[in-house]
């Protein structure tokens, strides 16, 4: 449920009091290849390829009042986009009534799971910290039994921690965050995915008030193993690093600041997961702020 890649520069700064909007156009194209078998809606596949077109809006207030000397933050989630998939065999699908699937195809356009999320932020000179809380909410339109699906249909929670070191003087950003997700059982696919660990980093430089350049990189690993009737795999823990760069624009319309920020990744050091590109495009901006 955590998108990885999603945090990165400023990752630990927890905007003034306001009401903030951004929104998040994900794309992703990856594959597994070699027979490598591989879970997907209540089925197992090998050779799999898949595309991701996602957008997730999303809304943040952060309160004016303190709570344990920093300002905590509520918002929402909303994901909508478009998932292909394409695999080579589906290999022993008895709740399907036949042994064997060829050249699978699946696609489709519907709503993710939104998710709540939680945060509290600190800032103490040029160091600036922040604990997040989300909860996917499975309400999404989940189409059991499909190779795409953007809905998990399964709650699901993460906490996780996040520092941005920001010196304005010389315009460095170091930023890291890191955290674990835990994740319930898809009732159609009585599949339990094991518990994830995350770890995204940035190193920014701004070259002017309004530009700046980097490199991001991310880091996720299974701490626990998968479970559950469905997990006819076994315990199948994933394992994937990626690195990559990215780029920063500020500019104003009416007086009011926009953020945007691209961020590429190039996946590498898999185990039982898809190896491929991913790309991340930003826009955020404040509906009010220092209220």
């Amino acid at each position: 449920m955590y998108l990885l890649g999603s945090r990165g520069p400023m990752a630990g700064f927890l905007p003034p009091p306001g009401f903030y909007v951004q929104n998040d156009f994900y794309i992703y194209d990856g594959d597994m290849r070699g027979g490598k078998s591989f879970p997907a809606g209540g089925r197992v596949v090998s050779d799999v390829k898949a595309q991701a077109r996602t957008n997730l809006l999303s809304g943040t207030w952060v309160l004016p009042h303190e709570v344990l000397g920093g300002n905590i933050a509520f918002g929402a989630i909303l994901p909508f986009g478009r998932a292909n998939a394409t695999a080579g065999v589906d290999i022993d699908a008895p709740r399907f009534g036949i042994d064997a699937y060829r050249s699978l195809r699946d696609k489709t356009t519907v709503f993710g799971d939104p998710v709540a999320t939680a945060s509290l932020g600190w800032h103490a000179g040029k160091f600036h910290w922040n604990v997040l809380g989300m909860l996917n909410v499975p309400v999404g339109d989940y189409r059991d039994g499909q190779l795409a699906n953007i809905a998990f249909h399964r709650w699901a929670g993460d906490i996780s921690a996040a520092l941005t070191w920001l010196d304005p003087e010389r315009g460095l950003d170091l930023s890291v965050a890191a955290g674990f997700t835990f994740n319930g059982e898809n009732p159609e696919t009585n599949y339990r995915t094991g518990t994830e660990f995350h770890v995204e980093w940035a190193v920014t430089q701004y070259l002017s008030k309004d530009f700046s350049v980097g490199l991001v990189g991310y880091h996720y690993e299974q701490v626990t193993g998968d479970g559950g009737r469905g997990a006819r795999l076994g315990s199948y823990k994933g394992r994937v690093t990626a690195v990559g760069g990215s780029v920063g624009y500020n500019f104003t319309v009416a007086g009011a600041p926009i953020t945007t920020r691209l961020k590429v990744f190039r996946e590498f050091n898999t185990t039982n997961r898809m190896k491929g590109t991913a790309g991340i495009v930003t826009v955020a901006l404040p509906i009010t702020a220092g209220q």
